[in-house]
C-alpha cells in the first residue's frame, strides 16, 4: 500500500517531483536521466511505505522488532550511554526514519528523547507525535532551548534528531555533495557542550521488507571545546558519513526537500566528497 501510495504521489505532486530530480542532478551529475528518475522513483515510494509504517506503529510488539530487525553492532547504543554522560543519536530522512527512534529503544532499553519539527496540521501532529513516543519515548519540539537540551544530556537523557535538511544562512557550511551547504549545527553543539559522543543510527530497508540497524559514532576525541572550528569540523564529519550511506543506498533518502536552498557554491564545478571509511 505505502509503494502504491508513493508512486501515486511521484506522478500527482509535480512540484516534489521536479525538487528531487534537481536534488539529484547535483549530487549525481555524471548519471544519466534515467537513472535519477529511478532514484527519484524509489525515495517516493520508500516515503509512501514509511508513512504507512508509521501508522501501523502502534501494533508493533518485540516480537516484531525481533523478526523485522537485525542489529550487527547494537552493543554501541548501551556502551556509549554506560560512560556515565548522555548521548546525542543522529539520524537523517533516510530508510523508515519514522520507526528509527522506536527500534532503538527497543534494540537498547533506554529512552530516547526525540526532537521533532511539529505538523502544520493539529490533529496530524497529535497523532503522529503519539505514535514517535510509542515506548516510553518522550517528544520535544523543535527550537526548544538549548539548555534543556543539555540538561537532558547531563542527566544521561539520550537526544534523538534528524539533521539533514537545510540549516540557516548564518549557520555552519560542510562540504555535502560536492557543494558546500548549509548544515544545522545543533548536533555538534549538543554533544561538544554536552561532552557527549554521537552516535549515527539509520534503519535501513531491505529487498525482503525487513531492516538493518546502522549504527556508527562519529570521531570527535581529537575535538576539545565548543568552538566555532570544532563545531564545523564535527558537522563535516557527520555529513560525510550520511554522504557516503545515501551514495550506498540512494533511493531510500528523502530527495523531496531543498537541500541545496542555502549554498556558498556559486560554481558548477562538482567537489569530490571527503573520504570516510567505514
Amino acid at each position: 500500500m505505502g509503494a502504491r501510495l508513493g508512486a501515486i504521489a511521484y506522478r500527482i505532486i509535480p512540484g516534489r517531483r521536479k525538487i528531487a530530480l534537481e536534488n539529484l542532478r547535483r549530487a549525481f551529475p555524471d548519471s544519466t536521466e534515467a537513472d535519477r528518475d529511478g532514484i527519484a522513483r524509489g525515495a517516493f515510494r520508500n516515503y509512501g511505505i514509511t508513512f504507512i509504517e508509521l501508522l501501523w506503529a502502534p501494533n508493533l510488539t518485540g516480537a516484531s522488532f525481533d523478526r523485522l530487525i537485525s542489529a550487527e553492532h547494537k552493543h554501541l547504543i548501551n556502551d556509549l550511554h554506560a560512560k556515565g554522560r548522555g548521548l546525542v543519536i543522529l539520524s537523517a530522512h533516510f530508510g523508515n526514519w519514522e520507526l528509527t527512534a522506536l527500534s532503538l529503544t527497543h534494540l537498547s532499553g533506554l529512552p530516547l528523547s526525540v526532537i521533532v519539527q511539529a505538523q502544520n496540521n493539529e490533529l496530524a501532529d497529535r497523532i503522529i507525535s503519539a505514535h514517535r513516543s510509542l515506548f516510553g519515548n518522550t517528544i520535544i519540539p523543535r527550537g526548544v532551548g538549548i539548555r534543556g537540551i543539555l540538561k537532558t544530556l547531563d542527566q544521561g537523557g539520550i537526544v534523538f534528531l534528524a539533521a539533514d535538511q537545510s540549516g540557516p544562512k548564518e549557520g555552519v557550511f560542510v562540504q555535502f555533495f560536492g557543494r558546500l551547504v548549509a548544515t544545522p549545527q545543533g548536533p555538534a553543539v549538543f554533544a561538544l557542550r554536552g561532552r557527549v559522543p554521537i552516535l549515527m543510527a539509520f534503519l535501513l530497508r531491505t529487498q525482503a521488507g525487513t531492516y538493518e540497524m546502522f549504527l556508527e559514532p562519529v570521531p570527535m576525541d581529537d575535538l576539545e571545546g565548543n568552538t566555532d572550528a570544532n563545531v564545523a569540523e564535527l558537522t563535516q564529519r557527520h555529513a560525510a558519513i550520511l554522504e557516503r550511506e545515501i551514495r550506498a543506498h540512494p533511493d531510500q533518502w528523502l530527495w523531496m526537500h531543498r537541500r541545496w536552498k542555502n549554498t556558498r557554491d556559486a560554481s558548477t564545478e562538482h567537489v569530490p566528497a571527503p573520504e570516510v571509511a567505514r
